[in-house]
């Protein structure tokens, strides 16, 4: 396992060197600048833009900037956004905890209720909670994650309060108004979480449904019944511990679709994360900010599945990566 880890790891530094080259070729080649928000500002001069873009470095060859951005990361330098021109870390450091909790609560949602619910749904097929559940998860399935946002915030947000009952919040991650506690804190996680987790739960919730499906119909499992073993022991013992082990791939693959989703996610609420601070660097031309998103989302990739082939050899003792 060690000798495994370790070539993984080695295999990761030249994937994310060539993700952060293209990712910064892509960024400087699309037309516009970090400066062009100065060109309509009758204060400022052409003589004063090329100064500013001078200062920035932006005067040099993409390629050339590339390379110092790298030798700059290695010793720790994000660099400095050219918007506020605050550090990049900082706005990181207050983003990225926003990104990891919902994107995580969305994981947690999305796999307790698709558990049972596809195990339910495959012992009781055909049964009216099966068919209600399947077509609950095709419709969760099928509806845009931006639509499904826009919907909850007019109901529960917009409708709800008009109606004069408890509603809930349509953005950001607390009261601006004071009176924040851990309570308000959930509250405002509740309408991002749902729609970034529901397509997930589809997926999974049927996906869990036919792999036991698949699995209680071997003969092993029959074998396990004709034992007088009890049904719950045969089901959960047996049964379900070889259906889930093709989810642990699945959901290790599925992750960083959860944090791309959080870009659409994060906007349609207003929610102070990664997925919105990519966005507005890429609105604003703010190379720095968008390359350190952008290989943060790159590096939570590769190690998500890492994390999943671990686990995928720690559930089934049949794996071996020696």
């Amino acid at each position: 396992m060690t000798r495994y880890l370790v070539r993984r790891l080695l295999g990761m530094i030249p994937l994310l060197i060539g993700i952060s080259f293209l990712v910064y070729a892509l960024l400087n080649l699309v037309p516009g600048s970090p400066t062009d928000r100065f060109q309509f500002n009758p204060s400022i001069k052409p003589a004063d833009r090329e100064r500013i873009k001078h200062q920035m470095g932006l005067d040099e060859p993409w390629y050339k900037r590339y390379f110092v951005w790298v030798e700059h990361v290695a010793q720790g330098d994000l660099g400095t956004s050219f918007t506020n021109y605050s550090p990049v870390s900082y706005r990181l450091k207050q983003a990225l905890p926003n990104t990891l909790v919902l994107s995580f609560s969305s994981l947690i949602f999305a796999l307790v209720l698709s558990i049972p619910i596809g195990i339910y749904g495959a012992i009781h097929r055909n049964s009216i909670f099966d068919r209600v559940s399947t077509i609950i998860s095709t419709a969760f399935f099928s509806v845009p994650t931006i639509w499904l946002g826009l919907l909850l915030i007019i109901l529960f947000s917009v409708k709800f309060k008009e109606w004069g009952m408890p509603w809930l919040p349509s953005g950001g991650v607390r009261n601006l108004r004071g009176g924040s506690n851990t309570w308000d804190y959930i509250k405002h996680l509740i309408l991002p979480v749902f729609t970034l987790g529901s397509v997930q739960l589809a997926v999974w919730m049927r996906y869990i449904r036919s792999s036991m499906l698949d699995v209680i119909r071997q003969d092993y499992i029959r074998t396990a019944q004709a034992k007088g073993l009890h049904e719950r022991t045969v089901l959960m013992a047996h049964a379900f511990r070889n259906a889930v082990l093709p989810l642990v791939t699945l959901v290790g693959l599925t992750i960083p679709e959860l944090f791309g989703g959080a870009l659409i996610v994060e906007n349609v609420f207003g929610y102070p994360g990664i997925g919105q601070l990519t966005i507005d660097s890429l609105n604003t031309n703010d190379y720095s900010v968008a390359m350190a998103c952008v290989m943060i989302f790159a590096v939570l990739t590769v190690l998500d599945n890492l994390i999943a082939d671990i686990l995928y050899g720690a559930i089934d003792p049949r794996v071996r990566y020696d």
